[in-house]
């Protein structure tokens, strides 16, 4: 792990608004950080890990997370957690009771919404849980505003008594820009300050501490009028005003550098009364915001008229190409919409699987099964297997829901469904995260699921992170491994119900599928093999295909792995008339694991490993 040692850089730092945030922290003082991996905030916590003076771990969720750096907070600490926006779902039972407490030390949440749906299941609006749960919300445009934010973040939740969330977006987290750094400042720790009267949220207590929230309540909403974190920023075409935040901001910059724009950077409590002074300069407020109408509705409530939802889309992002044609039309112009670029003539490449993904192996066999089993996915990697080839998940709706939904699947189901398997598939991440409990539920209430529990030793989705079950922490470091058999066996599976199996290993594997549906009780089928793209993964010799023997079967294919390619089609004719699809591969053998799985579908043998001579030979000249 490369460790930076000291800020001996305060010159401007090319950084990415994760980067920029991680930097921040560390600035700040902040002595402990924890987090939950996904996308787009898993950066976050990658690199604040390797700044010294800071404790920092992967969670086993987002609720822990927040739980251990709220303990950090309260003994004195300055502390911080990041999540991505459906992360706050899980943490909320935390942080609902803790805005009633407050904290000690500076809490800080950098919360990544995923604007545009690039990796998630869902587009919700993190500004909700500032009015929520009555605590500030920081909305930086860039890197270097998400590094001053997060700084600003710690000194208004110190002196506000409140954990504040600063909320990013997928183009903030990922997009570089040049960011002003400077030194690292640790404030004094003060200790823990026993008063159980605040810290201990039983109902008389929480009771007291909601007058002392709305009392906070006031102060920021009159500090907010004022707070340097908002500006207006004049403009010579006073036609319209903006009112913006975020990325849209520099979206409305670029879009309509002349007009006046009211920049919100602390847009929770929201500044009524100086939007309502800005109103006054310009002939119509536009509310440009990503993605719900918060602030529109909230100045209409307030008697100001705006502009908002009822021109621009409530989804996605803001951008240029989506402003200037929405806009237009109050300003009498006519600004056809922006096409966009054609698309390059490529070969289409829908999402798939890594070559040799030990997932590959899993889906081969529940596609073989479908028919006669419903199949509740999760939320990882292995989301995939809902895709071609493989057509084998029936439900995914969020971490750990496959346990659960597998569950109400079998209480719920219909007489013509009695006689069908049911099969939840979950990864190990996933498991340890929130699928736990949901096996309990099945044992404890008699479920009879068959659990596919995914084990390839890595987070794989947000970039192969360690958790609980690796065996190594955050820095590479030794840690305690948990034991996946004894685990669900304590979770109440009878332990001749557990199979342990490596999926490339697929006779094996099939069987083990088909027994355990068959089975009157809950079942788990552990699949032990590492992912691709970790340092435990060891690759073997490739295969390649013998042309004359391959038959065109396409039984290769099915597996889905992206090594294999399509050289030729053809369809022939059977006796009876049936029409047969056949297809002749090749395999790209530099892309190739030697996983073994396409020689165990290939009925003629075609398939077959490389010579390792063959290897190393140049190319043919051309």
């Amino acid at each position: 792990m490369n460790v930076l040692t000291k800020a001996e850089n305060t010159a401007a730092e090319l950084l990415s608004g994760n980067e920029a945030v991680a930097r921040a922290v560390w600035e700040a003082g902040a002595t402990v950080g924890a987090a939950y991996p996904g996308t787009p905030s898993t950066e976050i916590l990658e690199n604040l890990c390797r700044y010294p003076d800071i404790h920092t771990h992967w969670s086993v969720n987002e609720k822990t997370s927040l739980e251990v750096v709220i303990g950090a907070s309260v003994a004195g600490a300055r502390a911080f957690c990041t999540m991505k926006h459906v992360g706050v779902n899980v943490a909320s039972d935390a942080l609902m009771s803790q805005t009633l407490a407050g904290v000690g030390g500076g809490l800080v949440i950098a919360v990544a919404d995923d604007v545009g749906f690039s990796s998630s299941q869902n587009e919700q609006d993190t500004r909700f849980w500032g009015r929520f749960a009555h605590i500030p919300i920081l909305e930086p445009s860039d890197s270097q505003e998400a590094h001053d934010m997060i700084k600003a973040a710690f000194d208004l939740s110190e002196e506000f008594n409140t954990p504040v969330i600063v909320r990013m977006t997928t183009r903030i987290c990922h997009v570089k820009g040049l960011v002003q750094t400077g030194e690292r400042v640790v404030p004094d720790n003060k200790g823990f300050e026993r008063n159980p009267s605040r810290w201990v949220m039983v109902p008389a207590n929480a009771k007291n501490q909601q007058q002392v929230q709305f009392a906070r309540d006031e102060k920021l909403a009159a500090y907010v009028e004022t707070s340097p974190l908002n500006r207006t920023e004049e403009g010579s075409d006073k036609r319209l005003g903006f009112v913006t935040s975020g990325p849209a901001y520099m979206h409305v910059k670029e879009s309509f550098p002349d007009m006046p724009v009211f920049k919100l950077g602390l847009s929770c409590p929201l500044p009524v009364e100086s939007i309502r002074t800005f109103a006054k300069t310009v002939d119509t407020l536009v509310v440009v915001e990503e993605t719900e109408p918060l602030v529109e509705n909230e100045l209409k409530a307030a008697g100001i008229t705006v502009q908002g939802k009822n021109i621009l889309p409530r989804c996605g992002e803001l951008m240029p190409s989506v402003l200037r044609p929405a806009i237009a039309g109050l300003l009498g112009d006519d600004v056809a919409a922006e096409e966009p670029a054609p698309p390059m003539a490529v070969f289409p490449r829908p999402p798939t699987m890594c070559v040799g993904c030990p997932h590959l192996p899993v889906y081969y066999c529940l596609h073989r099964v479908t028919r006669t089993t419903n199949i509740c996915g999760d939320i990882g990697c292995y989301t995939l297997g809902a895709g071609h080839p493989w057509n084998a998940l029936d439900t995914t709706t969020c971490m750990g829901a496959s346990m659960g939904m597998a569950l109400g699947m079998d209480l719920g189901r219909a007489e013509a469904d009695k006689d069908k398997g049911i099969v939840a598939v979950i990864g190990d991440s996933t498991f340890l995260h929130m699928g736990m409990q949901g096996l309990l539920e099945m044992t404890y209430n008699k479920g009879n699921i068959t659990v596919l529990l995914l084990d390839n030793s890595a987070t794989g989705m947000t970039g192969g992170q360690d958790h609980a079950g690796t065996g190594k922490d955050i820095h590479g470091a030794p840690a305690p491994q948990v034991d996946f058999v004894k685990l669900v066996e304590a979770l109440g599976i009878n332990p001749e119900r557990i199979k342990t199996v490596s999926p490339y290993e697929m006779p094996t594997l099939f069987k083990y599928i088909r027994e355990e549906i068959r089975q009157p009780e809950p079942s788990v089928i552990i699949t032990n093999d590492p992912c691709v793209l970790i340092d435990d993964f060891s690759r073997q010799t490739p295969f390649k295909v013998i042309d004359e023997e391959c038959t065109g079967c396409t039984n290769c294919l099915n597996v889905g792995c992206p090594a294999i390619h399509v050289t030729r089609r053809a369809t022939e004719f059977r006796a009876d008339g049936k029409e047969i699809a056949k297809a002749w591969v090749t395999i790209d053998t530099v892309a190739c694991t030697g996983c073994n799985l396409c020689p165990q579908t290939c009925s003629p043998d075609a398939i077959v490993p490389v010579d390792p001579a063959d290897l190393f030979k140049p190319a043919p000249a051309e």
